[in-house]
């Protein structure tokens, strides 16, 4: 494999963590099948699954994942169809921590104060809700706010 597409898999989040467990036959065969793409690797496992009539755990050994990793794949793929595969990012996908009441708070707040900064806003919100929210955290919110 190149290092050009090395590093495009890592930067997509697409690079296997284990190629070396990937002991399928043509993905040791035949360059065209990287073990290093992920999502080749999980196309494959499905593909042996449902076209070949591989057992799914031992589908899932050969491309080193479990058994349990195969079906979610496969559920993903269902819902998702390819894009299913791809890694999702982990985490939070929302400011959580800024529930209504909270954000309602700091909205009236800076009403009040248009010079108060994010720093002592997330102390103000710590006091009063017991939630303990970055000022990074604060600042986009606030400038999502204004943006609308």
């Amino acid at each position: 494999m190149t290092n050009a597409k090395m590093q495009a898999l890592k930067a997509q989040g697409t690079l296997n963590p284990h190629p070396e467990l990937v002991q399928d036959e043509l993905f040791v065969t035949n360059d065209f099948f990287d073990p290093h793409d992920l999502l080749q690797v999980k196309y494959e496992i499905l593909r042996r699954v449902h076209v070949d009539g591989v057992p799914p755990g031992k589908a899932a050994h050969t491309f080193g994942f479990s058994r349990i990793s195969f079906y979610n794949m496969q559920a993903a793929f269902t819902r998702e169809a390819l894009g299913g595969l791809l890694p999702k990012k982990r985490g939070p996908k929302h400011p959580h921590k800024l529930r209504g009441d909270v954000q309602a708070f700091l909205e009236q707040s800076v009403l009040g104060n248009p010079a108060l900064r994010a720093g002592p806003l997330a102390q103000l919100v710590r006091e009063r809700f017991n939630v303990m929210i970055h000022p990074r955290s604060i600042q986009r919110v606030m400038a999502q706010k204004k943006g609308r």
